[in-house]
């Protein structure tokens, strides 16, 4: 720690970044040494959180030290050169020398020497190994025997350490092995049960989220980490996230509990919305003045947005309660009252504002210890107080004239019932056109065209298949269920008439509303959010799904024509011939045989044919019922009946694709589901809280001078604490959610080892008829070609006869049928890798 001069005997630096930047240009011509600046506190809390003593830290986890450090390098120079990242810290993992002991097995055997008895003699000599006991009264202590320090201190002393062998020799060590210094780990870090690395920074002159989000991007476009291999951001930036979310529930609830104070204050919706307009003028004075200063908005700034909203309501308050007083003194002009008390209560307003800004001055302009975290909230304060006062004492008064103005000439007109039946008419109105003009946009969608390719079909599938709108459906449920995490309860409103103070009817009216403790809030958020997450895999799990039954549709489609295609050759071939032969046995050329030879193959090939068209119906009727369409459809012939394996090659023998499944990430996603709805019970242990308003009358004698009559209230308000006597049954629902979280664990790795065995399983099968449709195209097409080639131009020249021609041309056909039934298997592989890969 560096004990700093005061600033006013600083000579080469006015601040302390850049006396930070100064000392590191000095220190870093020491070789070999990393250096980075920090204030002793916030390193230490850094240290706490996250392992490390920088602002910002990457952590890359993976299996391999060798890769975790080539990859930390390569984010290292990437963190170097994003302008504000300071201090780039990358850790090291590598560089220990140790003695390195490598046995030769062949001198080992020549010697006749064992390898457990080498080893030993090692740990003898230099751990030593227990020789006996020693006793001293009734302590008991180890005698333990190894070499002597003179003998323990070089890389000769282990080379020439004596090996005794089963002849009684005596060698010397580096006879049997090699023994050397090499470079190895100096230390293994794990994180929640895997090997990691760390990469930290410390950052100057710019904002931490601002930074991570660069760093993200650039990282994910010129750092690709391998699979398995991931990084997370921690440090300043992990702070942020969470006290964003903090911030998410702090921020609604300080504006309920302003608007309700506001309410009880003046007993009127209308007033206190009116006040609540200073709250978005006061917001931009706030967000304006950061502008101005070049600051970005942080957490301390938003605490002071906090702070702002509720100074800035005393300017309405103090104008509205006056202009209020002077209707009840019996001012009837609405202009004349805001004219006038606009006028006399101007210093009172300008009062307000200028004591909580003067306040927190010295804050703004602050540049010790701790101006970080003070200018920023300093400068929302002062910036909002400024811009609330003078849009106050312009705006509000103009919204007050207005709905003043409005409501007398309300109370003037028609009776509110007319009103109302007119705001009735025009809202149901708007709700019917406006649900019927949704209604054809649901009901336009084009048929399905004739010929589709498979595009097409997998566009029309998402856009109609109806399990998919459903699980879409499911997400806009988890939404809206999101928003009632913070639903506080109902308010309890009540009325009390009665004989309770004197004989005299008094009247009792009292609001109360339980609250549960904020951890129940922020808990059920986070619920909420896992539960959306599952949704939306859900539906990118039901979208894969779909998908890949698209494409076994489509291409079981397209097999089926391209056989149809081939029947429909071989029965054009064997038709025509059927006939020559019928012919030829008529002029008495051939024999009655061969033309009921070519009948019979004619006939065969005919129904072969009619049962692959019948085939081919059912699977137009398979993809019709997947795309959701009402009339029949085709596809059009793909460019290619082989499907192309998207994967690379690497991922396909690595066996690891299958991580990036929607199906695995929704399972993963259940463990998340079940630890947040533990999170949810266990806030639920903690009191809850009451606040209540109660309004009186207590007519009758208070003192010795007074009575109190009807148009005397008694108010005030009550807080309570709602404490759990009784935690039993619900630490039960606490356990039971633990177990519910570990049984989603366990679920977990149990469909991940089934995923892997079923992926594993489909490479072999893709590999299986890859080398099958191989062999067909490298060789049997060919040579079935030729075949068909040859014995048509031998028959045609007479060489052969019919019956060689047709054997020869069914011969060709098997190996066209077979290549077909091994390119729908192979593409049948294809699909299931690009459905476990999640690959569309």
């Amino acid at each position: 720690m560096i004990i700093l001069k005061p600033k006013s005997e600083w000579t080469s630096a006015s601040t302390r970044d850049e006396l930070a930047e100064k000392m590191q240009q000095t220190v870093e011509t020491i070789p070999g040494v990393e250096f980075g600046f920090q204030q002793p506190i916030q390193m230490r809390f850094n240290e706490l959180m996250t392992g490390a003593r920088q602002d910002v830290v990457l952590k890359i986890y993976g299996e391999n030290l060798d890769v975790l450090a080539e990859q930390a390098s390569k984010v290292g120079k990437i963190v170097a050169t994003c302008k504000g990242a300071e201090d780039v810290y990358v850790e090291r993992v590598t560089g220990l020398p140790q003695i390195v002991v490598q046995f030769q097995r062949d001198a080992l055997a020549r010697y006749g020497v064992a390898v457990d008895d080498v080893n030993k003699a090692i740990r003898t000599a230099f751990a030593g190994e227990t020789a006996g006991l020693v006793f001293e009264n009734e302590r008991r202590y180890d005698l333990v025997v190894r070499l002597d320090t003179a003998h323990r201190k070089s890389l000769d002393d282990v080379q020439n350490l004596i090996i005794s062998t089963p002849s009684g020799n005596h060698i010397p060590l580096r006879e049997v092995a090699s023994v050397q210094i090499e470079l190895g780990p100096n230390q293994i870090q794990h994180e929640d049960a895997k090997r990691r690395i760390t990469i930290g920074f410390n950052v100057r002159n710019r904002d931490v989220e601002s930074i991570v989000e660069e760093l993200q991007a650039e990282i994910k476009t010129e750092a690709k980490l391998p699979t398995g291999y991931f990084i997370t951001y921690g440090g300043s930036f992990e702070n942020l996230i969470q006290a964003k979310k903090r911030l998410s529930v702090a921020v609604p609830i300080a504006l309920l509990l302003i608007f309700t104070l506001l309410y009880f204050t003046f007993g009127s919706v209308k007033f206190g919305l009116l006040i609540f307009t200073a709250i978005p003028l006061s917001a931009i004075g706030g967000v304006v003045a950061l502008w101005l200063r070049g600051m970005p908005f942080s957490i301390s700034a938003g605490i002071g947005f906090i702070a702002l909203f509720g100074v800035s309501v005393l300017n309405g308050i103090v104008l509205i309660a006056y202009f209020n007083r002077l209707k009840t003194e019996g001012m009837t002009d609405v202009r004349e009252i805001v004219l006038h008390g606009t006028r006399v209560r101007l210093r009172p307003v300008l009062m307000t504002a200028a004591v909580a800004s003067l306040g927190f001055l010295p804050m703004a302009i602050s540049n010790s210890s701790g101006a970080e975290v003070q200018k920023p909230l300093a400068t929302v304060v002062i910036g909002g107080l400024v811009s609330a006062t003078l849009l106050t004492l312009l705006v509000l008064p103009v919204l007050y004239l207005l709905v003043e103005s409005w409501s007398q000439k309300r109370s003037s007109k028609a009776p509110p019932l007319q009103a109302s039946s007119g705001a009735a008419l025009l809202m149901f109105t708007i709700l019917f056109f406006g649900a019927n003009s949704r209604l054809p946009a649901q009901q336009i969608i084009p048929q399905t065209p004739q010929g589709i390719s498979l595009a097409q079909a997998i566009d029309i599938a998402l856009k109609r298949n109806p399990t998919l709108q459903s699980a879409s459906t499911e997400i806009e449920l988890q939404r809206a269920l999101q928003r009632t995490a913070t639903d506080i309860g109902k308010t309890t409103v009540s009325l009390q008439l009665g004989q309770y103070n004197s004989f005299m009817q008094d009247n009792n009216l009292s609001i109360a509303q339980t609250i549960p403790f904020p951890t129940v809030f922020t808990s059920q958020v986070a619920f909420g959010d896992a539960q959306v997450r599952g949704a939306e895999l859900k539906l990118a799990t039901t979208r894969n799904e779909l998908v890949f039954a698209v494409k076994s549709a489509f291409y079981g489609c397209a097999v089926l024509l391209e056989r149809e295609r081939l029947l429909q050759e071989q029965d054009s071939i064997l038709v025509a011939f059927a006939k020559a032969a019928a012919k030829r046995t008529t002029t008495g050329e051939t024999t009655q045989l061969e033309a009921a030879t070519a009948a019979l193959q004619a006939s065969e090939t005919s129904l072969a044919l009619a049962q692959t068209r019948a085939n081919l119906q059912t699977a137009y009727i398979q993809l019709q019922t997947l795309l959701a369409a009402d009339s029949p459809v085709r596809i059009s012939a793909p460019e290619s009946l082989k499907r192309a394996l998207k994967m690379p090659s690497d991922t396909t023998k690595a066996g690891t694709a299958f991580t990036r499944n929607p199906l695995y990430a929704f399972v993963q996603q259940q463990i998340a589901i079940a630890q947040s709805a533990q999170s949810v019970e266990a806030a639920r242990v903690l009191p809850d809280l009451s606040v209540g308003y109660f309004s009186q009358t207590l007519i009758g004698a208070q003192d010795g001078s007074r009575i109190a009559g009807a148009n005397d209230r008694f108010s005030g308000v009550q807080l309570g604490v709602a404490l759990p006597l009784w935690v039993v049954p619900q630490l039960a629902k606490v356990e039971a959610a633990s177990l519910a979280a570990d049984i989603a664990r366990t679920n977990a790795e149990a469909f991940r080892v089934q995923l892997s065995g079923e992926y594993a399983k489909a490479v072999q099968q893709f590999l299986k008829f890859k080398t099958s449709v191989d062999y067909y195209e490298q060789n049997a097409l060919p040579q079935a070609a030729q075949v068909q080639k040859t014995a048509r131009q031998l028959y045609e020249r007479g060489a052969i006869g019919y019956l060689e021609y047709s054997q020869s041309l069914a011969r060709a056909l098997v190996v066209k049928t077979n290549y077909v039934e091994s390119l729908a298997a192979y593409n049948n592989a294809v699909l299931t890798l690009e459905l476990l890969a999640g690959i569309e």
